[in-house]
């Protein structure tokens, strides 16, 4: 009988016990002992941020040359897959892309009305429109509104997480920019459900008839009708572009689709211009929000209506 192979399966089985008891034995004493302990201060995790991009450029074929906006994105907009539903915020004559931010401080207020749930999450859309009063002019080599519409929107909804429905997005602005919120949102009920004008540029045809040259030549000539005067100036572009011939004229469906909201303030140049707008909507029974509050035509009040302009356009945004 061979007792070789025999005595090396038995030892080999000998060992393999060993090392499993071995084993054991060290995972008890570790279970046993203490975790090891540190000073060091635990990571800290920042909330989200607010993100307000300036100096964007979107070329324009319409235009022929780029067009310059501003984005503010909700703090949680980096941090999330939703879409956001959209407001643009125009500016007013001779201001730019940059004056609701620098002067007007929207992307702080924004930012605090998400913050304290006043606001919904939203993108906010501030574009360079110069002097164009958001509108193309009487000879068409600006189209400023045909820009907007078929090359600025579609270049929003396709860069960022928007939701792109007429519901989701709002329009409003100051001065000029009332102005171009009113006539957009006239024009193309299609694709606005809400619209806010801060005191808004509307003038009557009577005012627009006696407007002295040199002030009418410089902001209105070139996009109604050339250096004219009286009725002259009354030319189908004009009427086509007026908010306050609009209000008047448009058809009622369409004016009844859009959310309105006017303020202009108690001691502003173009508060009875805003009353009158008011009262023709009124006369049509066209639903519309009015307010006159104490102040002029400044920032100070722009400022402090922004966030009631924002929470009448938002509360459709929770629709």
């Amino acid at each position: 009988m061979h007792y070789r192979p025999f005595l090396l399966c038995l030892l080999a089985l000998l060992s393999v016990a060993s090392f499993a008891q071995g084993q054991s034995r060290r995972r008890l004493n570790l279970a046993n002992q203490p975790m090891p302990t540190t000073n060091a201060p635990l990571p800290v995790m920042m909330a989200p941020q607010a993100h307000l991009l300036e100096g964007i450029t979107m070329n324009s074929s319409l235009l022929n040359r780029g067009v310059r906006y501003s984005i503010y994105l909700p703090p949680d907009y980096y941090v999330s897959n939703r879409r956001y539903p959209v407001v643009y915020l125009l500016h007013g004559y001779t201001d730019d892309e940059t004056g609701w931010t620098q002067f007007g401080e929207a992307d702080r207020i924004v930012d605090q009305g998400i913050r304290s749930g006043t606001l919904p999450p939203m993108i906010v859309v501030m574009p360079d429109a110069g002097v164009t009063w958001y509108m193309n002019d009487y000879l068409n080599k600006t189209r400023y509104e045909d820009m907007f519409v078929s090359e600025l929107i579609p270049h929003i909804d396709s860069t960022y997480r928007t939701r792109t429905k007429r519901n989701y997005r709002g329009v409003s602005g100051l001065s000029m920019g009332g102005h171009g919120s009113l006539l957009l949102a006239m024009h193309h009920p299609d694709l606005f459900g809400s619209c806010a004008a801060l005191s808004a540029a509307v003038y009557s045809d009577e005012t627009i008839k006696t407007m002295p040259d040199e002030p009418y030549n410089q902001r209105f000539s070139f996009l109604f009708s050339g250096p004219v005067k009286g009725d002259e100036r009354l030319t189908a572009h004009y009427k086509r572009n007026s908010p306050m011939v609009l209000a008047a004229s448009a058809p009622e469906g369409d004016l009844k689709r859009v959310r309105w909201y006017l303020d202009c303030g108690d001691d502003d140049f173009l508060s009875a211009a805003n009353a009158q707008l008011h009262m023709t909507l009124t006369n049509r029974k066209i639903p519309h929000e009015y307010r006159v509050r104490d102040g002029a035509h400044t920032w100070t009040y722009w400022r402090t209506g922004l966030t009631d302009a924002l929470q009448f356009i938002g509360t459709q945004f929770h629709q």
